[in-house]
């Protein structure tokens, strides 16, 4: 592909003449009923366009009233087509790999990859079509035009015919709505022509929800490790999409220590509390069996600490970094001999997850960040790319049923009946984030910012902050439960009342750009303060790389997280 992505680079202006002289009309007619339908309530369409080129389908698109992401690796060509259509997001990504289009969790209904087919090679179509097939939401269509004919200029073609693309969408569990008949091209050359398949993913693909329900409702259960590792997933699914360390041959591999933190945040809470002078809510129904990952010279050693102190970003020294790291071996032992090994689809052998070491052997460390490169030297967690865009897709719908199931289950442990626990405590006790903890940190940053001379302004109205002011999350906390630095901004009251749980438009996110990176900049000096600041947006937000410390950059990827949690939750707009 690199060879013909420089041609495109070379040729930039001649290319994007000849594609703008032609309509979207013209082109494209001949599946014209399965053009999108838009506004359909107040959801419009979400739309992928692979290879977008000089941007006239991108436009078309966005003229209707959808939301465009166009992705175009030719960098020259990708600039017109962004003065072109400016109201489409592009993005630098190509196929197969569509690294950053997966990293958005958005599902499409619509994907077009217009002439682009034949620069796949086949050995790499199959894992093409898998992505493209994986990207689809439900009773979404995937359009793919094919060019029959060789290239005469440089660039380099394989041949394509649609009876492949019937068998790869057969493998896929697509169907197959529209071939059309061999045409002439619209442009007039001789030796060139098309055909374009429409495929479309059935409503009732729900295999991997089917599986979770499974772990939830049905599967046995002596402890709650399964509904535990269940929700860590589901977790990490939804907060980190930064934190996939490898997406290939149909596998996602995540940072073993991660796992393991969001194992012991959600423990905290129910071991560490005490009531009725009794320490801890029963996990197991064998009383006289200890918690496997609670061991003295680990998890209470760290008894000091609450769960939201165990953040992304967060330095730990001395004898607390020692005992995190024992209590992180700890629950990797307990995953690996527990719900990994005991969660299967049919025979034992077939299980969801698997647990690999690291690439060299680790040894403790004094004192450490929190980040990914001390997360991932305990292993690598891997699971079925498939399952993973499950349940980040799904987990705003899957967690409530973890969370009861849990209680259920923890009400039907003998000494938790016994004590007559009410169900509030259960669910107070299964909080992911206390939501005032950070909130109380930014605002003792502002106060020691003023303390020192400095003039606090809302970042979204540039407006002087006095006494009354609040702290806002971008991304907001009732749809999205995230803490992070980057997502807390200093607001006025009025403004934040009326932003309520709602997301900022893309308008209003661009006009307060200068106003956020200035906040950033002002409140974050800082060597640690920084460390913490790009470690916990590297692990949140999509597609930056592990090395970021740019505040420009945290600022896009944190406009990709609005579009994506706009498209997964489907929460307003303010």
């Amino acid at each position: 592909m690199s060879q013909n992505i420089q041609f495109y680079n070379d040729n930039v202006q001649r290319l994007a003449d000849s594609y703008l002289s032609i309509s979207f009309e013209a082109v494209h007619s001949c599946w014209k009923p399965y053009w999108p339908s838009v506004n359909v309530g107040d959801q419009s369409c979400q739309v992928l366009d692979v290879g977008a080129g000089a941007g006239r389908d991108a436009k078309w698109f966005t003229d209707q009233g959808c939301e465009v992401y166009a992705i175009e690796p030719a960098v020259a060509l990708r600039e017109i087509g962004k003065n072109y259509a400016p109201n489409a997001t592009w993005l630098d990504d190509t196929l197969p790999e569509l690294k950053k289009v997966l990293s958005l969790g958005i599902r499409f209904d619509l994907i077009l990859v217009s002439a682009v087919w034949m620069h796949i090679a086949p050995s790499e179509r199959k894992r093409a079509f898998r992505k493209l097939a994986n990207l689809l939401s439900p009773n979404g269509k995937l359009v793919i035009s094919l060019r029959h004919g060789r290239f005469d200029d440089g660039r380099s073609a394989h041949g394509v015919s649609v009876e492949e693309l019937e068998q790869l969408a057969k493998d896929h569990a697509l169907h197959t709505c529209n071939k059309t008949d061999i045409d002439i091209d619209a442009l007039g050359r001789d030796d060139v022509q098309w055909q374009t398949v429409v495929l479309n993913l059935p409503d009732d693909g729900t295999g991997d929800l089917t599986k979770v329900r499974h772990i939830i409702v049905n599967d046995a259960k002596a402890a709650t490790y399964k509904l535990a590792l269940l929700r860590t997933l589901l977790r990490i699914a939804d907060a980190h999409p930064g934190a996939v360390l490898d997406r290939s041959d149909g596998k996602v591999t995540l940072p073993q220590g991660l796992v393991a933190l969001y194992w012991i945040r959600q423990f905290k809470r129910l071991i560490d509390i005490e009531i009725g002078g009794i320490k801890g809510i029963q996990q197991s129904s064998n009383t006289s069996k200890g918690l496997g990952f609670v061991k003295e010279d680990g998890w209470h050693k760290l008894s000091h600490l609450s769960a939201d102190d165990l953040a992304i970003g967060t330095f730990y020294r001395g004898d607390d970094a020692k005992a995190l790291q024992k209590t992180i071996k700890d629950t990797l032992t307990t995953v690996k001999q527990g719900p990994v090994t005991f969660i299967y689809q049919g025979s034992k052998e077939n299980k969801l997850f698997e647990m690999l070491p690291p690439s060299k052997r680790r040894t403790n460390s004094s004192s450490f960040f929190i980040d990914c490169e001390f997360l991932t030297s305990f292993g690598t967690f891997v699971l079925d790319e498939s399952l993973w865009e499950c349940l980040r897709l799904y987990s705003s719908w899957i967690e409530p049923l973890v969370v009861n199931q849990w209680v259920l289950e923890m009400q039907r442990f003998e000494t938790n009946r016994q004590r007559n626990i009410g169900l509030q405590t259960y669910h107070d006790c299964l909080i992911w984030v206390d939501k005032e903890h950070d909130t109380r940190e930014v605002r003792k940053k502002v106060e020691a910012l003023r303390q020192c001379g400095s003039e606090i302004h809302s970042v979204w109205s540039g407006t002087k902050l006095r006494d009354q002011y609040h702290v806002d999350h971008c991304l907001p906390f009732a749809y999205w439960p995230n803490n992070d630095r980057w997502n807390l901004m200093p607001t006025s009251a009025k403004e934040n009342l009326n932003k309520r749980d709602r997301l900022p438009k893309s308008k209003r996110l661009d006009a307060s750009r200068e106003r956020i990176i200035n906040w950033w900049h002002l409140a974050w000096q800082t060597e640690q303060e920084q460390t913490r600041f790009f470690d916990e947006a590297v692990l949140s937000l999509p597609n930056l790389p592990p090395q970021c410390r740019n505040f420009d950059d945290v600022f896009e990827a944190m406009g990709l997280q609005v579009k994506g949690v706009k498209s997964r939750l489907l929460v307003g707009e303010w």
